[in-house]
């Protein structure tokens, strides 16, 4: 089985000026991202504004980040919809170009219910046989994947970790407590990383290792090796960073923040929109406070 690794980047998808995808940037972005101390890359996830991306778009991005980092990292697909079967149809698209495992997010807007979450997801992982790692977020989908529920998904032979976005610890608590030890749980909130490793959990699926994935590493590696210390340092000198990050909807902040540090991923698609000189000016002096890159608002 792959490993997906304790530093999972949620990758931007890179436009042109017309809001076509950028597939040469992409290519760019994965590489630097995996330089830069990134384990893995979630492709097409939220932050990569999966909901605009046709079903082309996606599995051409795929296999071009598949291409652009070889064996280097994992490349896990996100092929979660609100519809089974259509997320089956990418699922197979991502195992057919190559991908290392795929995510998928709980179905949103159509709210169904526990026995619905797992009939759903148990269908798409049966369909594959590429490893799965679930997301809940509650905040996006309007559903909540309870704890109960993932422990009876963690017995479906190839789904074997999740993405946890509740925001809650206790639920947290309660899936590491339910689930079996090799099931790997991720932190899905940058912030509550080093907090999630102290009750059991693997890593995180990072919005902020765009720009700070060896910082994030380091922490991590801190804490396993005993240095509680030294990881509360370092969660405490990068919380700001995790914060301005969601100023407003993902990716605006870190499409912002990787263009003033160097590497312009383009606009968003709407409906999103660019963040405000306001906005910028916010994450700009949070970057120049913690010395990440040089930067000009």
């Amino acid at each position: 089985m792959v490993e997906f690794g304790r530093v999972i980047t949620a990758m931007v998808t890179p436009m042109d000026a017309n809001r076509a995808v950028d597939y040469d940037k992409a290519a760019a972005l994965a590489k630097r991202l995996v330089d830069s101390g990134s384990d893995g890359l979630v492709v097409c996830g939220t932050t990569g504004e999966s909901p605009t991306l046709s079903d082309e778009e996606k599995v051409r991005l795929f296999r071009t980040v598949r291409d652009a980092v070889g064996a280097r990292a994992a490349v896990i697909a996100g092929t979660g919809t609100y519809d089974t079967a259509h997320s089956i149809h990418l699922t197979r698209e991502a195992e057919r170009a190559g991908c290392d495992g795929v995510l998928l997010v709980n179905p949103y807007y159509n709210k169904p219910s526990q026995e619905g979450l797992y009939q759903h997801f148990k269908a798409v992982a049966d369909s594959t046989r590429l490893p799965v790692m679930l997301y809940n977020i509650q905040g996006r989908t309007a559903v909540n994947c309870e704890p109960a529920t993932v422990a009876r998904l963690a017995q479906v032979r190839n789904i074997v970790a999740i993405k946890e976005a509740s925001g809650n610890l206790d639920q947290m608590s309660q899936i590491r407590r339910l689930t079996p030890p090799e099931f790997k749980l991720y932190s899905g909130d940058d912030s509550l990383t080093l907090p999630l490793l102290a009750v059991g959990g693997a890593g995180v699926v990072s919005v902020a290792a765009h720009v700070a994935a060896r910082e994030i590493g380091e922490m991590i590696d801190a804490f396993l090796a005993g240095s509680v210390r030294r990881a509360t340092e370092l969660h405490l000198r990068l919380l700001p960073l995790f914060k301005v990050l969601f100023i407003t909807s993902n990716p605006t902040p870190v499409k912002a923040a990787l263009q003033l540090t160097g590497f312009d991923a383009g606009g968003l698609r709407l409906p999103l929109v660019e963040a405000t000189a306001a906005e910028r000016e916010q994450i700009a002096a949070v970057l120049t406070q913690l010395a990440l890159a040089p930067v000009a608002a």
